[in-house]
């Protein structure tokens, strides 16, 4: 059991055991050391060198092999040429350094971990990270491996038999275990320099520690498992943690469309974000920042297999298999002993083949490659038993003396061999029934193109060409990316048999054109490429840091960043109520929902103290102020009708009236022509009708669409069409249809909040009042009219004081912000103290006394 003293799992502040220590330096000083700045001035050195430009690669495991020396009993290490973080490398330039950083895949004793960490950094440009083995249980095996992975692969644990729970002591050691990184990328990152590239799920709340200790740190996420679909999601009790952090990269990315719209689906349904896509880009705004999505699926190393293939032991090792299986046609299958992979399923469409068709029994044969579980627990020993049983029973009932339907090959298998059962292979079935990526059909793609070692050992000319086939699963990130495959649910075992059937009766000129394809494919889009385009999208996600001032905010795993432009500032009530004291001709606008009355309240009706304080403000001779709303004017009317110098701007603009007193004024004296609303109203009637929560909202010049009670999902989608649908009928029309919040509008054209703005003070001009003060408060998309008016008024009228400014922290054409209603009152208040002072003489000077 972890104790509490262990470790602080969201004390995200306490850094004092990082900063201290040395960093990965810099500076080259002497060829061939590396030193830090600091060098006695007697040293002789050599002309000062900077180093090249670094990507910190985070992952669970380094990529690195490790074991002792039989004699020495020291530690050895090496590069594991098959880990994608080091075959990523390909796709970066050659001035550029890869630091990784990660766990190691061996117990290294804690009086050995200084020495092996010095040689990992030296010889590796390793960081190793060493987790308790506590930790380390709870953590991997424990959380990711029993927990996490299932249920990204759509597996909830509804019983404890089937699955396991949540636990709040693996969450902890999780992210525990993510603080442990985050520690070691923080002893080596140069922050105003480096990016750092952090890969799959194991470490997915990472990103809130580096963004706490370094707010304009540069990082991206690829997630190489599924994300599932948000009803799946939404059962993670720490979702909203999760979602967060990742929220705190700048780049997320993903295999697939799919996954990408799971992810952005469930941001919208439980953190209230939509997301936007522009020329080609897909972004999410949060906090001021654009968190970028990028979905590529990862490729293979071509250079590593070409290698391999023109090795003499491959060429070996495949005439030694055209012996064991000469005249028989192999269907292979590559596989992880997991859940997922859908072995069992593969063996009994095998045995679904050999019944259906009596002719193929003793001519085709299914080799199984099985790879070590990546895991361990009942469940992993349950899957093993049952494939090795449906295997058992395909054998003893279709099995003939020196045939076996099925062959099991037990992993680790080397990668020379598994190509070479790649080049003998007809057909390769990737079955699972779900599964991240899956870059069997790539490597067996590359392994079946020709090569002169392997044509030999296979007897075949280069000129006949090299074929394949490939079946594969619906459920696997790669499957959309194969347009030359053949596709089948897994779980249609009768389905997967005939696939396998057609595979094996293919015209030869067929399987050549579907292997071309996929070649052409594979060979452009390998891991080179898609590192590149990666690491491209995360520089371009990140060339805006420095454009904006950020601050941090939140606690714990709920710590975010805020950015806001460099003259975007809180507006103080001290600094606006000393300019309204010094002015004499002012105009304040304010919004009503959202501005001076809460977004949440049921009730719209305004406060007591709402109307007391506009009433003083619309009394005081030197005001004029504007209720500014989106509203019909009956409601605006009921609600201020005891303020009586207080005017009103209803439905955007189009209907305007000074006072009580006043009639109300159409935008620009245009009548009324309701024959558009014809057109309109049946149309949005048919979408309310089809979507449940919705409904129609009639004013005297427009008609609004609200889909704010409706499913997110759906409600958004709706809405699209509707937008569609009615620019469609409505071409012809006077009027304009767009989308706001949760809302598609149709009202005149002409009609918006900045034209009331440029209105209202050409008016007051023209009637001797030049203004020298102006406070416009808003905080949705209608208000950004009015604050672009404000800005233009600025320089073409010369009005020395305004104060354009928007509520909440977030992107506006506004200059300055507050952060709620609260504040917005508070401020009104400041004004309201101002304009109850009236000038008293006294025999210093003049002083203010407040009336009542």
């Amino acid at each position: 059991m972890l104790s509490r003293s262990s470790f602080n799992l969201l004390n995200l502040d306490d850094y004092s055991c990082v900063i201290d220590r040395p960093r990965i330096p810099r500076i080259m000083t002497v060829p061939g050391i590396l030193s830090d700045h600091c060098v006695d001035k007697n040293d002789v050195v050599s002309p000062v060198t900077v180093t090249p430009e670094r990507r910190i690669i985070v992952s669970n495991q380094l990529p690195v092999k490790a074991h002792r020396d039989g004699e020495t009993n020291k530690w050895v290490f090496e590069y594991d040429p098959d880990a994608l973080v080091f075959q990523l490398k390909s796709g970066f330039g050659p001035d550029v350094e890869c630091v990784y950083v990660g766990s190691l895949p061996a117990d290294v004793d804690v009086s050995e971990q200084e020495e092996v960490s010095q040689t990992l950094l030296d010889k590796f440009r390793c960081v190793p990270t060493f987790l308790s083995l506590e930790i380390q249980n709870k953590f991997y095996h424990g959380f990711c491996k029993h927990y996490l992975w299932p249920l990204f692969h759509y597996m909830l644990p509804v019983t404890r038999t089937h699955g396991v729970r949540f636990d709040r002591v693996t969450w902890q050691a999780y992210v525990s275990a993510n603080k442990v990184f985050a520690d070691k990328v923080m002893e080596v990152i140069n922050p105003d320099e480096d990016y750092v590239w952090i890969h799959d799920y194991h470490l997915m709340v990472m990103p809130t520690f580096l963004r706490k200790r370094f707010h304009r740190v540069r990082v991206g996420f690829f997630l190489h498992s599924p994300f599932p679909s948000s009803e799946i999601y939404r059962t993670l009790p720490v979702r909203d943690e999760i979602l967060r952090a990742l929220l705190n990269c700048d780049l997320i990315g993903f295999h697939t469309f799919d996954y990408a719209r799971h992810f952005l689906s469930s941001c919208s349904r439980m953190l209230g974000l939509d997301y936007q896509s522009k020329r080609g880009y897909i972004g999410l705004e949060y906090y001021g920042r654009t968190v970028s999505i990028k979905i590529l699926p990862v490729g293979i190393h071509m250079g590593q297999i070409e290698s391999v293939k023109s090795s003499g032991r491959t060429a070996k090792k495949v005439e030694e298999l055209k012996r064991i299986y000469g005249g028989k046609v192999v269907i292979l299958g590559v596989d992880d002993m997991d859940m997922f992979k859908g072995i069992s399923l593969k063996f009994l469409a095998m045995g679904q083949l050999l019944e259906d068709y009596p002719a193929l029994r003793g001519s085709v044969v299914l080799v199984q490659i099985v790879n070590p579980a990546r895991s361990r627990g009942h469940d992993i020993q349950e899957v093993e038993d049952e494939t090795r049983k449906v295997a058992h029973e395909v054998n003893r009932r279709f099995g003939q003396d020196g045939y076996e339907p099925i062959v099991f090959v037990n992993g680790p298998v080397s990668t020379l061999d598994k190509i070479a059962y790649y080049a003998i292979s007809e057909c390769v079935v990737v079955n699972a029934v779900r599964d991240g990526m899956n870059l069997v059909p790539y490597k067996y793609t590359v392994s079946r193109q020709s090569s002169p070692e392997l044509d030999t050992a296979l007897g075949v000319s280069e000129r006949e060409g090299r074929k394949s086939v490939i079946i594969v699963s619906e459920f696997i990130g790669c499957s959309p990316s194969l347009s030359g495959a053949i596709r089948v649910n897994p779980w249609n075992i009768d389905s997967v048999a005939e696939a396998m059937s057609l595979a094996i009766t293919m015209p030869d000129n067929e399987k050549r054109l579907r292997h071309e394809k996929h070649y052409k494919y594979v060979s452009s889009h390998d891991v080179g490429y898609w590192a590149k385009s990666f690491d491209q999208d995360l520089e371009r996600a990140c060339k805006e840091h420095f454009h904006k001032r950020v601050w941090g905010v939140g606690f714990g795993l709920g710590f975010r960043v805020v950015a806001l432009g460099l003259n975007f500032r809180k507006l103080s009530v001290e600094h606006i109520v000393s300019a309204y004291k010094k002015t004499n001709s002012r105009l304040i606008l304010l919004d009503y929902d959202g501005t001076v009355m809460p977004q949440a309240s049921v009730d719209k009706t305004p406060s007591k103290e709402v109307i007391s304080i506009l009433n003083v403000l619309s009394n005081d001779p030197k005001n004029v102020v504007f209720i500014v709303s989106g509203r019909g004017k009956d409601s605006l009317s009921k609600w201020f009708d005891s303020c009586k110098n207080l005017g009103l701007s209803a439905e955007h603009g189009w209907l305007t009236r000074w006072s009580s007193d006043s009639d109300w004024e159409s935008c620009g004296g245009l009548a009324v022509d309701a024959e558009w609303k014809k057109v309109a109203l049946p149309v949005m009637e048919h979408y309310t009708e089809a979507t449940d929560g919705s409904f129609i909202e009639q004013k005297e010049s427009a008609l609004v669409w609200h889909h704010q009670e409706a499913d997110p999902d759906f409600g958004t989608w709706q809405a699209k069409e509707l937008l569609d649908h009615l620019e469609s009928v409505l071409a012809n029309e006077p009027v304009g249809v767009k989308r706001g919040q949760q809302i598609v509008e149709v009202n005149p054209q002409g009609v918006s909040k900045g034209v009331v703005v440029e209105s209202l003070i050409a008016s007051m001009q023209s009637q001797g009042k030049p203004l020298d003060f102006v406070l416009c408060i808003g905080d949705d998309r209608s208000d950004e009219d009015m604050f672009e008016k404000i800005s233009s008024s600025v320089v073409n009228r010369g009005i020395a004081e305004v104060f354009a400014c928007t509520v909440g922290q977030k992107p506006s054409m506004a200059k300055y912000y507050l952060d709620d209603t609260v504040d917005v009152i508070k401020m009104l208040h400041g004004l309201e103290a101002a304009s109850t002072q009236v000038p008293k003489t006294t025999g210093i000077g003049v002083s203010f006394e407040t009336s009542f």
